[in-house]
C-alpha cells in the first residue's frame, strides 16, 4: 500500500439511480490511487471491474424480523457481522454507503470505521418550516404555511409518519441490540452523523439550516459506454423523451408524447431504456424511437427533456441546460418534479393528467417561455464550474485522514 493510499469500501444498492452515483465516486477515488472495494448487485460486476476497483457481490435479500420480505435471505445481523469482519480483514479505512444500504453502515459502526452516507437525490430529512420528503410539495410561501410545518416538527420529527417504517425501525433496533449497538435516534440510522454527501444541485434544495456534516456536492454523473446517439436531422427544437428504467412498463409516457408532438414543429427522440418493445401507436415522421440513448449526447442538443422524474435523468438534463417536463408515476419522482418546478427550470405534470393534450401544452410552454431555458442554463453553468465527483472525494479523504 503506497503512502497516502486509503482503503475505501463503497456500498450501494443495485438500482440504477443509486448505483451510478456510487460508481462515479468509486471511479474518482480509484483514479486518485486509493484501493476501492465496491459492494453491490452481481449484475454490475463487469462495470466495477472497469473502474479499476475491486468487486464484492452484496447480499441482495436479508431477513428482518417483523418485516415482510419477498425473498427472505440470511438474517441481517449475520450479514452485518460478516461485513464488519471483512472490513477489519481488509484494513478498510472508510465506508461510503447509500441510503438504502443499511448493513454496511451498521458494519462500519460496529467495527468503529468512519463512514459517510451518499444520498443520490435531494436531502430527504425533514426540517422545520419545509414539507416532508417525498410528498412532492413546494415550500410554503407565507409565514402561516411555514408555521404549520413548524408545528408538525416537534410532534413528528425527521420522517413522514408511516406504519411500515415504524415496523422497519423497530426491527432494525432489534438487529442493533443483537449487535450491541445503541437504538436508533434519527431516520433509521442510515444517515451518518460524520459525513453526508448529497449528490444533487443546490438549486434543487429548499432553503434550510444545514447540519455541519451535510455537503451538497452536485450530482455524480456516470454513464455506461454506448455508441454515439444518432439525433434526428433538422433544425427544429429537439425534445428528448427518457422513460424510467424502473417504471412505466407500458411506455405510456412515450406513447402520449409521440401523439402530442406529431404535428408540432419539433424533432422527437425517445428512448425505451432497453425495454425491447416499442410503444403502442404509430411513430410520427418527426420522431425516432430507440432502445437506448447516451444521455450526455442526446441531452446536449435537447431543447426540452420529458421524463418520469428519476433524479439521474433530471440532473443530466439540467446539467445540459435543458428544461424538464416531469411526469411522475410514483415515489420520489414527484419530489424531483416539485423541485424542478420550484427552481423555475421546468414543469411537473401529475401522472393522472398524462395525455397528449396535456403534454403538448406543457411542452409548448417550456419552449415558448424563455425563463425556463434561462434557469436551466444557470444550473448548467453551476455544473460546468463545479467538479462534483472531485468535491465528494475531497470530503471522503478529509474525514478519512483526520
Amino acid at each position: 500500500m503506497s503512502a497516502g493510499q486509503l482503503r475505501i469500501a463503497v456500498a450501494t444498492i443495485g438500482w440504477t439511480g443509486h448505483a451510478f452515483p456510487a460508481f462515479a465516486l468509486a471511479n474518482e477515488l480509484s483514479a486518485r490511487g486509493h484501493d476501492v472495494l465496491v459492494e453491490t448487485f452481481e449484475r454490475w460486476r463487469d462495470v466495477v471491474d472497469g473502474l479499476g476497483a475491486r468487486f464484492r457481490p452484496s447480499v441482495e435479500a436479508m431477513t428482518l424480523d417483523g418485516v415482510d420480505t419477498e425473498h427472505g435471505g440470511p438474517p441481517m445481523a449475520s450479514v452485518v457481522r460478516e461485513l464488519s469482519e471483512l472490513f477489519a480483514a481488509e484494513g478498510i479505512d472508510f465506508v461510503v454507503s447509500d441510503l438504502f444500504t443499511i448493513a454496511p453502515a451498521f458494519a462500519a459502526e460496529l467495527g468503529g470505521v468512519r463512514r459517510a452516507t451518499l444520498i443520490p437525490h435531494p436531502y430527504p430529512v425533514h426540517g422545520p418550516g419545509i414539507p416532508f420528503y417525498p410528498l412532492g410539495l413546494q415550500p410554503p410561501r407565507t409565514p402561516l404555511g411555514s408555521g404549520i410545518w413548524n408545528l408538525l416538527w416537534p410532534a413528528v420529527g425527521t420522517r413522514l409518519p408511516n406504519t411500515r417504517l415504524r415496523h422497519v425501525r423497530a426491527s432494525l433496533d432489534g438487529v442493533r441490540a443483537e449487535l450491541g449497538l445503541r437504538p436508533l435516534d434519527d431516520y433509521d440510522g442510515q444517515i451518518s452523523d460524520q459525513l453526508v454527501l448529497v449528490a444533487t444541485f443546490p438549486q434543487l434544495e429548499y432553503p434550510r439550516r444545514w447540519p455541519d456534516q451535510v455537503k451538497v456536492t452536485g450530482p455524480l454523473p456516470f454513464e455506461l459506454p454506448h455508441p454515439p446517439t444518432e439525433v434526428p436531422e433538422g433544425d427544429a427544437p429537439l425534445v428528448v423523451v427518457a422513460a424510467s428504467t424502473e417504471r412505466d412498463p407500458e411506455l405510456r409516457l412515450i406513447s402520449a408524447t409521440l401523439a402530442a408532438l406529431a404535428d408540432e414543429p419539433v424533432r422527437v427522440l425517445a428512448s425505451t431504456n432497453r425495454r425491447g418493445t416499442l410503444p403502442d401507436g404509430p411513430v410520427p415522421a418527426n420522431a425516432t424511437v430507440v432502445d437506448w440513448i447516451s444521455y450526455s449526447d442526446a441531452m446536449s442538443e435537447a431543447a426540452v427533456v420529458v421524463c418520469h422524474g428519476g433524479h439521474g435523468t433530471v440532473s443530466r438534463a439540467l446539467a445540459a441546460g435543458a428544461p424538464v417536463l416531469v411526469v411522475p408515476p410514483a415515489g420520489d419522482m414527484a419530489e424531483n418534479g416539485a423541485r424542478v418546478s420550484w427552481a423555475g427550470a421546468g414543469l411537473m405534470l401529475p401522472h393522472r393528467l398524462l395525455s397528449p393534450a396535456s403534454v403538448r401544452l406543457a411542452t409548448r410552454r417550456l419552449l415558448e417561455q424563455p425563463s425556463f431555458a434561462s434557469h436551466a442554463a444557470e444550473v448548467a453553468a453551476w455544473a460546468d464550474a463545479h467538479d462534483a465527483p472531485g468535491a465528494a472525494a475531497d470530503e471522503v479523504e478529509r474525514l478519512a485522514r483526520s
